[in-house]
């Protein structure tokens, strides 16, 4: 074959498809076509329909957050105005977390300026839902260092935190607040319903970033009621420091006190040392949780003879004695297997009721309750005295207005033993408050009617103070009872100590035995020591209950409580002026 005609030859082309072809081609794109169309159309009814709500939520989430606008707290007020507790603006850093591009980088930013362990923050960040706190209450400067940062999806919230402005003082009678803003002990707790405002709600505007751009919905909170207390701050301070040099000076386990208006059962002062400051040491409660009790009002104890007025002024009252009536009282009494002394040994005397209480004599005072059983029977004998232990308010809640009050313990006539008699007329065996002793001696002071302790005033505008009680004894028998008492801080009484210059004091002594938990008997080392007391006695207007725990080298009522109750006393007649 020439090369002309290998040159010539062209490859065989492929034959022109029919036009059969061409169309069934042209359908089957048509076909496709159309079924994409098909599932478009079924993929947005979808989306438009049935998760419709899901993604408009999504949208709205991305774009608006809705929030809870927090109320601000009630604060919580000394009888003078001034403020004991208060709620003061705070900022909370909070995350949205599926705006967090990167939790493990933003957390490594955060924690140095929030002082949190970034595998903290991480945790907190990898939460499924759209809100989650990061740091509470946390300083300016911290949010101010946490703003700047400008990471996606961490932003901040304005709300309140509890402030108490004295710190220490009043503590344990204010309470505290948790994280959710409720009250969880004290008279935050007692008058939590009435404190707690009512929350607004906000919805806002955000960008990509999260960052708050202008509100859409914005309904105002309104704020809880204010409750002013009966405590006046300056006496609450004084009585807390006097109490801590007490505590100190005789090494004991703790102190407390109760300053109360005697007309009326208002509170001025309750205290207990050691106390903590809720602002700076409530990482201490965790540990030391009785840091935060209110002891006068929740803890029990043994008063000893500061319970001697009960037995005196009901055999008085009952016509069994009167403050003249001698009795002769040996060195010791001795009943079955128990052989009872006086704190301080002598020898045989003659004394009348009036001096059986000035010098608390535990035999005199034993021999007058004898006398119940003398004239009633033993059986009722024993009633009767438990009759007047109830009518002084013992072995019952005095009705404070305060959380956890202590009922203290009376025993039954009917489980008393052949011993008792020894023990219960003369404040052991039998457990009270501190408050409770404030109340019976406020009975005497009152010339024989009772009165409720309470801390608060009022709520808001309306006037919650109760009214005066029941009469307990005849005004003659307080009128006795109360020359009796007098005596006791005279001179020659165990409560010389608490006496006020230019003030006439009635008020008694107590030093009770405390059980040794190791042996489960009195153990003369172990002891209480108290002092209740109303001046001017002509008038009273102050009435000072203090009581020290466990002082060493067990030193009495009159040698350590005694003295507290006169300073208290005499910074608090300067400061209310009473005059003498």
């Amino acid at each position: 074959m020439s090369d002309r005609r290998r040159r010539g030859r062209r490859p065989a082309s492929r034959p022109a498809p029919s036009g059969r072809l061409r169309r069934r081609r042209i359908q089957i794109l048509v076909l496709l076509a159309v079924l994409v169309m098909v599932l478009l159309g079924a993929r947005a009814t979808f989306l438009g329909t049935v998760r419709s709500g899901d993604l408009a939520g999504i949208a709205r989430d991305q774009q608006q957050r809705s929030a809870e606008v927090p109320a601000p707290r009630g604060a919580l007020l000394a009888r003078d105005g001034s403020r004991l507790a208060q709620d003061r603006p705070a900022v909370n850093v909070v995350v949205t977390p599926y705006l967090v591009p990167d939790a493990v980088a933003a957390a490594e930013q955060l924690a140095p300026v929030l002082s949190r362990d970034a595998g903290e923050l991480v945790e907190a960040m990898a939460g499924s839902g759209g809100y989650a706190v990061l740091a509470r209450n946390v300083s300016p400067s911290a949010a101010r260092e946490a703003r700047e940062l400008n990471i996606p999806g961490i932003s901040l919230d304005e709300t309140y935190e509890r402030f108490i402005p004295r710190g220490k003082v009043a503590a344990q009678i204010v309470g505290l607040v948790g994280d959710d803003r409720s009250g969880l002990s004290g008279l935050e707790y007692r008058l939590d319903e009435h404190l707690t405002g009512t929350p607004g709600f906000r919805v806002e505007a955000r960008d990509p970033f999260g960052r708050p751009l202008r509100s859409i919905v914005d309904r105002e909170a309104v704020p809880g009621r204010s409750a002013r207390l009966t405590i006046d701050a300056l006496i609450q301070d004084r009585t807390e420091r006097v109490l801590a040099e007490t505590r100190e000076r005789f090494g004991a386990t703790s102190a407390t006190a109760v300053v109360m208006r005697p007309a009326d059962g208002a509170i001025l002062a309750m205290a207990s040392v050691p106390g903590f400051d809720p602002n700076t040491e409530r990482d201490r409660l965790s540990e030391e949780p009785e840091l935060e009790k209110n002891r006068p009002a929740i803890d029990t104890f043994e008063p000893g003879s500061t319970f001697k007025i009960v037995t005196i002024a009901g055999a008085i009252e009952d016509g069994l004695v009167r403050a003249d009536t001698m009795f002769e009282l040996p060195p010791t009494l001795t009943l079955y297997d128990r052989t009872l002394g006086e704190a301080h040994p002598r020898p045989a005397v003659r004394w009348p009721v009036s001096d059986i209480l000035a010098k608390s004599s535990n035999i005199g005072t034993v021999l007058i309750a004898q006398r119940f059983g003398e004239q009633l029977g033993q059986d009722a004998g024993r009633e009767r005295i438990n009759h007047w232990l109830d009518r002084f308010g013992f072995g019952s809640s005095s009705e404070l207005d305060f959380p956890g009050e202590g009922s203290g313990f009376v025993l039954p006539a009917a489980e008393w033993s052949g011993t008792s008699i020894l023990n219960i007329p003369i404040g052991q065996g039998v457990s009270v408050t501190l408050t409770q002793m404030a109340a019976a001696y406020a009975a005497i002071a009152n010339g024989g009617f009772a009165v409720r302790p309470h801390l608060v005033d009022r709520l808001g505008s309306e006037r919650v103070a109760p009214a005066r009680g029941p009469r307990i004894v005849r005004a003659a028998t307080a009128r006795a009872v109360d020359r009796m008492l007098r005596g006791v801080v005279s001179p020659d009484g165990t409560g010389s100590l608490a006496s006020v210059q230019g003030y006439t004091v009635a008020g008694k002594t107590g030093t009770a035995n405390k059980i040794n938990p190791e042996t489960a008997l009195y153990d003369a080392g172990l002891i209480v020591a108290s002092f209740v007391g109303y001046l001017p006695a002509e008038r009273p207007e102050l009435l000072i209950a203090v009581a020290v725990d466990e002082p060493g080298g067990g030193g009495f009522g009159g040698d350590v409580a005694a003295p507290a109750f006169e300073e208290i006393a005499q910074f608090s007649l300067q400061r209310l002026g009473i005059a003498p």
